[in-house]
């Protein structure tokens, strides 16, 4: 456990560590959905899930470049949330930070479930109470300090890297044919069942609609980071080394599965990884995947609590939310504002299991194009702040690349993804609950800005008499 000195009172606390702020990069672009999700993905579009991995990665790493910049220029536990006060206008700042923490409290019951659904299989018990052990064992972590939270993320992520690497090892040993017990070698698999687009390019860009949720988290480490001794330092680092993160991790990982193993072949409840891991001759892969998903369970529920807690905060700071959730412990942690995504996440817990299950599925939709609104909000931002700080002569130490070029770009291809969702059927309904809850949430961000400029007018008329 990390040991965090007394903090002055109401300020976060300071206590992560290089160390902790790197891995809290690592972790934000492997989840989960690496390990098992991908495989849906694969059966989608087949080997060229590899052009899908590399446009839905580019726009992640164009959008950290451009949230790199701004944080690096203002570190902000609220983030982009902020940012999007200070450039577009309160309702910008109150819309997309409440849009995030509910994607991120929603994440608790899809995480915590996983994750009961292996210790279930393992050791029996309901799925419930395992369920409930592990988010309080977490709330926990996060309550402690948030030196305790990098201190569990950094063991977590650095588990994720090893198993990572491991497999891409190991795929390339049976690729050059050096595993002995392994039923697959070369990489002709990449053309063999149908091509390397077997279904065209419609289905690239439906796997990259997929794919492009995956990613959620890189942006975790600029709020993450307001909480080290040297934010700028954190932020640099982790913006500047995003790009051979996802393209190791997710691209080269994903080149082994589709280059060794019919793409059509793959189970999507199993999951690609595990699939490759068989067929290459490693014992006891099942039980090996298993290991690896709980981590990554464990790890992405652990930095949901972690966001939705530090956003809930920086909401209140603003006045967007009960001033309640500001207060903070003498560790520095806002014990009320993590209780409160506690306890959310695991009402939604609960409601996994008694709601019907289309009515919750329908709940899990309504987050489906956040991350698409997060990004599009980033990118209006920094145009936004890039002139204001050009404008003073300011320069950070992440800057855009080609700007404002690039940053018309990544726009222009957010939006092509938002109109795709809506033309394919399948992504349908959840762009157009997301944008229900989107158009509710903007409208009380801007009835919200509204009350507020009413008050200063009636404050300065009070100051003139």
């Amino acid at each position: 456990m990390t040991i965090e000195k007394d903090v002055p009172a109401g300020e976060l606390g300071t206590s992560l560590k290089p160390r902790h702020v790197t891995m809290i990069s690592i972790a934000g672009v492997i989840g989960a959905g690496l390990f098992v999700g991908s495989a849906t993905a694969i059966n989608t579009a087949g080997p060229a899930v590899l052009l899908s991995y590399l446009f839905a990665g580019t726009l992640v790493v164009l959008v950290m470049r451009m949230l790199g910049e701004m944080a690096t220029a203002n570190p902000d536990t609220g983030s982009f949330s902020t940012y999007a006060t200070r450039a577009l206008g309160h309702w910008a700042g109150f819309s997309v930070g409440w849009l995030y923490w509910w994607f991120w409290v929603l994440v608790i019951p899809v995480e915590a479930t996983a994750g009961a659904v292996i210790l279930t299989t393992w050791l029996g018990g309901p799925q419930w109470l395992w369920a409930l052990a592990i988010v309080i064992l977490l709330t926990g972590t996060n309550l402690f300090s948030v030196g305790n939270y990098g201190e569990f993320e950094f063991w977590f992520a650095l588990i994720k890297v090893v198993a990572i690497v491991a497999f891409i090892a190991l795929g390339v040993a049976a690729i050059f044919g050096l595993l002995p017990n392994s039923e697959v070698s070369g990489v002709s698999q990449l053309w063999a069942s149908g091509g390397f687009m077997p279904k065209g390019f419609g289905a690239v860009i439906a796997a990259m609609l997929t794919t492009m949720f995956s990613f959620m988290g890189a942006e975790i480490v600029t709020i993450a980071a307001a909480e080290s001794p040297d934010p700028e330092k954190g932020i640099t680092r982790a913006t500047n080394s995003v790009i051979y993160r996802i393209f190791l991790f997710y691209l080269g990982s994903i080149f082994i599965v589709v280059a060794l193993v019919p793409w059509d072949q793959l189970d999507v409840s199993t999951g690609s990884y595990q699939y490759v891991l068989s067929r290459i001759g490693i014992p006891h892969a099942d039980r090996i995947m298993d290991v690896v998903v709980l981590t990554a369970v464990a790890s992405c529920l652990n930095s949901a609590l972690y966001t939705a807690s530090r956003m809930l905060f920086s909401l209140g700071g603003r006045g967007d939310a009960p001033a309640a959730v500001r207060k903070v412990s003498s560790r520095g942690v806002p014990w009320i504002a993590v209780i409160a995504s506690m306890v959310l996440g695991f009402l939604a817990v609960v409601g996994n299991y008694i709601l019907p299950e289309k009515l919750f599925t329908y709940l899990l939709a309504t987050t489906g194009a956040v991350a698409l609104f997060v990004y599009l909000t980033i990118a209006a931002s920094q145009l936004v702040l890039r002139r204001k700080l050009d404008r003073e002569g300011r320069t950070p130490a992440v800057r855009m690349w080609l700007y404002p070029g690039l940053t018309y770009v990544a726009i222009a291809f957010i939006i092509f993804v938002l109109v795709m969702m809506v033309v394919m059927p399948e992504q349908r309904s959840s762009i157009f609950l997301t944008l229900a809850l989107a158009a509710v949430t903007v409208a009380l961000g801007v009835w919200k800005q509204s009350k507020n400029k009413q008050a200063e007018r009636a404050a300065v008329g009070s100051d003139h008499r």
